[in-house]
């Protein structure tokens, strides 16, 4: 059975960028606020942090539960697991999620500064230097014929890009901007000569686009 590397969720803003300037603990995504960027799947039945019944159906809780669907391992980059820049002080940053991540599978974590692997709930979490197309190689042996999730950023999704392993990629385009960040693309169109390409509106007012080979 082939597997894929899927990006999956993947928000940008309505001028390009994944995620703002500044990151630091408080601020995850930098100045760009996570409630304008997320609100879409967070208004959703079937978002995982939901504590009170009820929430949207459709097409964008379609999206929120299919975050899980198939998926074997997930890939991201150092800035997703942490805000910290540079040789780790020491261990025990596990992470933005508490104790449950919301992964369920082993992470590979893409980055210059090593550390030894472990375990939160049902997720363990693998530090690696490696090139792209070797992580993708140890996260598809760890997913045991099912698929790869590529988390993110948006600079380490690029990377995949650049080097031709992305099969799928759903990104959510947010109706807001901020001018300045990590800029994902120009235009939908940069991956115009490598995918087809669909885009669906959502009466939230996010825009999923769709993207495979």
């Amino acid at each position: 059975m082939t597997q894929l590397l899927r990006v999956q969720n993947f928000v940008v803003t309505s001028d390009g960028f994944g995620a703002g300037k500044g990151q630091s603990l408080e601020h995850p995504f930098g100045n760009a606020d996570p409630g304008q960027l997320m609100s879409w799947a967070g208004a959703t039945a079937s978002w995982p942090n939901r504590t009170d019944p009820g929430g949207t159906r459709g097409l964008d809780d379609y999206f929120t539960r299919d975050f899980k669907n198939n998926i074997g391992a997930e890939i991201m980059g150092a800035n997703k697991f942490s805000p910290f820049r540079g040789p780790w002080e020491n261990y025990d940053w596990q992470g933005w999620w508490g104790d449950e991540p919301p992964f369920h599978t082993p992470v590979f974590v893409m980055t210059h500064h090593l550390r030894p692997s472990f375990s939160l709930s049902d997720t363990t979490f693998h530090f690696t230097d490696a090139d792209p197309a070797s992580v993708l190689e140890e996260a598809k042996k760890a997913a045991e014929g099912k698929d790869v999730r590529l988390g993110g950023g948006g600079t380490t999704i690029r990377e995949f890009l650049d080097a031709d392993l992305v099969d799928t990629l759903h990104i959510v385009v947010a109706p807001v901007a901020i001018g300045t960040g990590v800029r994902f693309w120009n235009s939908p169109d940069d991956l115009a000569d490598r995918f087809h390409h669909e885009a669906v509106p959502s009466p939230s007012g996010v825009t999923h686009h769709l993207f495979w080979k």
